[in-house]
């Protein structure tokens, strides 16, 4: 898929876990492209969350492409076994871990696309040197560990840096944001150059799911279709 394409990415973590196959199956009537996955692991975050187990069964559940985002330290020691549950895309976090080129070599050679993660707190120059490595870069526009938080407006100008690399260096990875993603902002994310857009309880704690994963795409569409 190319960058220029919208991604609709629910996320899981806001979902109803009772009833996960059929809130995978309502956002995939939507029209979602992926399905985001949340690991946190009570250390790098402060929230325990989604494991391995979790990931094989949504693997047997949807068709769709699993985004795994690890929210985990030293996450090089789990790549393996999050690719092998059926992980397409694994994203993991520039402040996890000391060899981030290494561990994004990982991702690759284990058969999955690599994606970089930042927290609201670090600046995009911290990626730089891996632009060339990564298929996907995750703007964190919340403190990560929980879902509802309020959106952090500062993560528009990151993805306007990112939007000028990826423009300069002909680049083709892909800008994620993930965090208080709604109605109310995903026009100017999208515009300020994000592509995937990871959002939670804008669509699992609405009543119709599938309904409110449409809604997204149209207004992400729209805002892209005014971009100058």
């Amino acid at each position: 898929m190319s960058y220029a394409q919208i991604e609709i990415a629910p996320s899981i973590l806001a979902s109803n876990f009772a009833k996960l196959g059929d809130e995978v199956r309502a956002v995939e009537e939507g029209g979602a492209d992926v399905i985001h996955v949340d690991v946190m692991d009570g250390h790098f975050v402060p929230n325990f969350s989604i494991g391995i187990p979790v990931v094989v069964s949504l693997r047997k559940a949807t068709r769709l492409p699993l985004d795994v985002h690890l929210m985990i330290e030293q996450p090089e020691a789990y790549i393996a076994e999050f690719v092998r549950a059926g992980a397409d895309r694994v994203l993991i976090h520039e402040e996890a871990t000391v060899h981030l080129d290494r561990a994004l070599a990982m991702i690759r050679e284990h058969g999955a696309q690599a994606g970089a993660a930042i927290n609201p707190a670090t600046p995009v120059a911290m990626l730089t040197e891996v632009l060339d490595k990564v298929d996907t870069v995750l703007v964190m526009s919340v403190n990560p560990g929980f879902g509802g938080q309020k959106f952090i407006p500062g993560a528009i100008e990151k993805i306007r840096q990112l939007n000028q690399l990826r423009t300069r260096y002909n680049a083709t990875f892909r800008i994620e944001v993930d965090g208080g993603v709604d109605l109310e902002n995903l026009a100017e994310l999208a515009q300020a150059g994000a592509n995937t857009f990871v959002a939670g309880t804008s669509i699992f704690h609405k009543p119709d799911p599938a309904a409110a994963t449409r809604q997204l795409r149209k207004l992400a569409t729209e805002a892209l279709s005014q971009k100058v």
